[in-house]
């Protein structure tokens, strides 16, 4: 199989993966890009949402993993500051 064939097949892969609604702990490795034995350690603290429907395997909800995923936003450099300005102002904040 040439380079070109791989990249193809790996985009397929990929674009299949994204269509999936449960991962096993395969997918969600390969779908974030997280070890094995990170997401391991992190279900295990119950920071990560999952399901153990044989109390053997690991099951993740595409949904739930894309929230948690997102769930702590980096504030922009550009609130911080306009969050100073109007604290320094008297004004209320209203960011995100």
């Amino acid at each position: 199989m040439n380079n070109n064939q791989l990249q193809t097949l790996e985009r397929i892969e990929s674009l299949l993966l994204n269509n999936k609604k449960i991962f096993n702990i395969e997918d969600l490795c390969a779908y974030t890009g997280l070890s094995k034995s990170w997401v391991y350690k992190k279900t295990a603290s119950g920071l990560i949402p999952h399901y153990k429907p044989s109390n053997k395997i690991l099951i993740f909800k595409k949904d739930e993993i894309d929230e948690w995923l997102l769930k702590n936003p980096v504030r922009l450099m550009d609130d911080i500051e306009q969050e100073a300005i109007n604290y320094v102002t008297g004004k209320t904040w209203r960011g995100a």
